[in-house]
């Protein structure tokens, strides 16, 4: 038999992994409490789904320019505008085929084949293995609970130069943990990335989902400090858009001819139904506020459930719809204590190793983003039976 590539010997994203076993479960009909991907419960917002449905009967639905519709940059570039008060341009916007084809993309556009890119750990597991599969060299940059997964400044500058990176790739609020790197630290990284010559890789898509803290983008930090920054968004969060793989790029106007090159060969353009449906998502803001309230709920729900489990150690997530919680106490091994929450309360959560390959033997992500009542049931079952 003739063997896979080299460059195909990744390890498989385990929260996909555990959404299949669920389903599995689900399909048998047993009554699982769904915890382990992040994804909104519900449905895409109305006018999202109306817009679709206007566009199948009134849209040629053919390919799109490489960068995307006119008519959707221009609505994102005005989203900046509304939102964070911070000027892009219309030009500067790459429509992309979800945040994860924003990954390649980005990657593709400033790095070379050995370059070292660091990245937060805990993080989300899929941009160890893209860079890996590109040929990159993830660079682990470790955070902790104690200062709220938040890495010190001088310890990225130490990575930088020590290890001689060409890129740092942060996402605030963060996944798996829900951290948010505050306004001045975001600041910092920034002008450090300039001083040394690094592109600085904004991950946003959590965007939205923030609590109580201030957020802002990294698109926003000045003409100056623009030129080495690339930000990568995506509907699919706070936009409960998943499945229509839409997502967006902010990048510096020497690149978009780059990454549209990049573009026309690997995806020719993102999905046109979607990109048409996405121009409505801006509109929808009563309807997503509402979510996330739902969301803050749940966060307050499943906090307090956890704690009286015996799960107690957890820095409160900023945003996002996760929480990164120690189960040390009952386990070494979160891929094993994920199979047996799933057999024994029917609830699916994703294993920390998925996050940390080197200490997430004893942390476990629960999602909180679906229904109220699954996470009040979640918590029923919990308590019910104790873990220890």
């Amino acid at each position: 038999m003739i063997a896979p590539s080299r460059r195909s010997e990744i390890a498989a994203f385990l929260a996909m992994d555990v959404l299949r076993a669920a389903q599995a479960k689900s399909r048998a009909g047993e009554a699982i409490c769904h915890m382990e991907v992040g994804q909104p419960g519900g449905q895409a917002p109305q006018l999202v789904r109306e817009r679709a449905k206007a566009a199948i009967d009134a849209e040629k639905l053919g390919y799109t320019e490489a960068l995307g519709l006119s008519a959707l940059r221009a609505r994102i570039s005005q989203h900046y505008h509304e939102a964070y008060d911070v000027a892009v341009a219309p030009e500067q916007v790459v429509v992309t085929t979800g945040s994860s084809a924003g990954f390649v993309l980005s990657f593709l556009a400033v790095l070379d084949a050995g370059d070292k890119v660091g990245i937060m750990q805990p993080g989300y597991p899929c941009y160890r293995e893209i860079l890996s599969v590109l040929g990159l060299e993830p660079v682990a940059l470790e955070v902790g609970f104690e200062r709220g997964w938040v890495p010190r400044l001088e310890d990225v500058e130490r990575a930088i130069v020590e290890k001689g990176l060409k890129a740092l790739l942060f996402a605030s609020p963060a996944n798996p943990t829900g951290a948010l790197l505050p306004v001045d630290e975001l600041t910092a990284i920034i002008e450090l990335c300039r001083r040394h010559d690094v592109w600085f890789l904004s991950d946003e898509i959590y965007h939205g989902l923030v609590y109580e803290a201030p957020v802002r983008t990294a698109a926003g930090m000045g003409t100056e400090l623009n030129d080495h920054v690339i930000v990568i968004n995506s509907f699919s969060k706070y936009y409960a858009m998943t499945g229509w793989r839409i997502g967006w790029m902010v990048v510096p106007k020497p690149l978009v001819r780059v990454i549209e090159k990049l573009n026309q060969h690997l995806f020719i353009s993102a999905p046109v139904l979607s990109q048409h449906a996405a121009i409505a998502a801006f509109d929808a803001v009563e309807e997503l506020e509402g979510l996330k309230a739902q969301y803050a709920r749940n966060r307050e729900i499943l906090i307090e459930g956890l704690a009286e489990a015996g799960i107690s150690r957890i820095a409160p997530p900023d945003g996002a719809f996760y929480i990164y919680a120690d189960v040390s106490r009952f386990t070494e091994d979160s891929l094993e204590f994920s199979g047996w929450l799933l057999e024994t309360y029917g609830i699916a959560a994703c294993p920390g190793v998925d996050f940390d390959p080197d200490k997430g033997r004893q942390m476990m992500r629960f999602s909180y983003a679906g229904a109220e009542a699954e996470v009040i049931e979640a918590v029923r079952r919990l308590k019910a039976r104790p873990l220890g």
